[in-house]
């Protein structure tokens, strides 16, 4: 076989690759700045793959991907990355796909996370969700917030629950417990039921993923704990609307009610290629829960809560489309981008167009 894992993992750790696609038929591809880029080489046959996968693998994950389709894990490449793998049978034959998760945290300010967020990481109780695509960077954003509680909570013990674990958090003022889905604990449901009898203070669960997942999230976050939690939505409205749609109808209103008192505010974030150097950038919404927004939740007015988020910026609010354009106007993104990625293309057509005409008058002046 002309590749091997170990090479291929150093290629993706130099170049800052974010995801390496090993499938029959092709040679290894490699996601660098949002763009999959092909490896030079053949393309890799049925016994290749395999081959790549067992070097990676245990025989339990093999015999899960033989009598499930499909297995997901972690492992730790030496000291200079972590990689998520999800390994799946496809077209008969075995692939992968490895997510490289950077060993070193960020900070906020690497990350470019408005610093309001800081008040919402320490209330003492409630739910946080962080939101977004698939991809678009929500376990860093959560990694990096972790961090900081568990670098100044000294009297606080943080349980982590993931599938898998992703970033490894050390104890630092914090005692940190970290839990994983199918190694440590069947599923999410079960490990937040356990955690409530573990003395938490804080609470991470990777993902909400089914109703059973969100329910108890919900209650821990009532009981006096901070949660935090994924979820792949766009925007604070459309978060708030899934997890409502998620339960039955007669159980809605009541589910409203609970969101509306236990959420403190929802993150949500994308990531946007950069024009002024290689690499992406994160752009964010953030959703604080006033009154008015909880009132809002209340009474099912979700689609009313984006009129609130721009008018909120008292309250550290921020809306994608303004950071769009802030990030447009510092040169790091393209008009393309903002335009295609906000959620209300006409008022920033209507902006971009004052912006130029302004820039243009300024420049004329000189």
């Amino acid at each position: 076989m002309s590749y091997q894992m170990s090479d291929l993992l150093q290629l993706m750790v130099s170049e800052g690759g974010a995801d390496l696609h090993i499938r029959v038929n092709i040679p290894p591809v490699i996601r660098i700045h949002g763009i999959l880029q092909r490896v030079d080489g053949p393309p890799l046959r049925p016994e290749d793959t395999e081959e790549l996968m067992r070097s990676i693998t245990s025989e339990d994950h093999i015999q899960q991907i033989r009598e499930k389709g499909g297995a997901d894990f972690g492992f730790a490449f030496g000291e200079l990355a972590r990689f998520r793998v999800s390994a799946f049978k496809e077209k008969g034959n075995f692939a992968l796909v490895l997510r490289q998760i950077p060993s070193k945290l960020l900070t906020m300010e690497q990350i470019g996370i408005p610093s309001s967020v800081r008040t919402l990481i320490n209330k003492p109780r409630g739910l946080v969700l962080v939101v977004g695509p698939t991809g678009s960077g929500k376990t860093t954003t959560l990694a990096s917030l972790l961090n900081i509680l568990n670098e100044e909570k000294d009297e606080a013990h943080i349980i982590t629950i993931e599938d898998p674990i992703e970033y490894y958090h050390k104890h630092k003022k914090a005692v940190v417990t970290q839990r994983e889905v199918n190694v440590d604990v069947p599923t999410f449901a079960e490990a937040l039921r356990r955690a409530l009898r573990q003395d938490p203070d804080i609470i991470l669960v990777g993902e909400l993923r089914d109703l059973e997942t969100m329910e108890a999230a919900i209650t821990a976050a009532e009981t006096g704990h901070l949660v935090f939690g994924t979820l792949h939505t766009t925007g604070a409205a459309k978060t708030i609307d899934r997890i409502v749609n998620a339960f039955p109808q007669n159980q809605q209103e009541t589910i409203r009610i609970q969101l509306s008192t236990v959420l403190q505010g929802v993150i949500s974030q994308l990531l946007v290629p950069r024009i002024d150097k290689p690499g992406r950038v994160a752009v964010f919404e953030i959703m604080i829960n006033t009154p008015s927004v909880a009132a809002l939740i209340r009474d099912n007015k979700t689609f009313r809560i984006q009129s609130d988020i721009q008018t909120g910026s008292k309250y550290g609010m921020v809306t994608l489309d303004g950071f769009l354009l802030d990030k447009w106007q510092a040169g790091m993104i393209s008009e393309e981008e903002v335009v295609t990625k906000a959620l209300d293309p006409m008022t920033i057509h209507q902006k971009l167009e004052e912006l130029r005409a302004a820039r243009a008058e300024a420049q004329s002046r000189k």
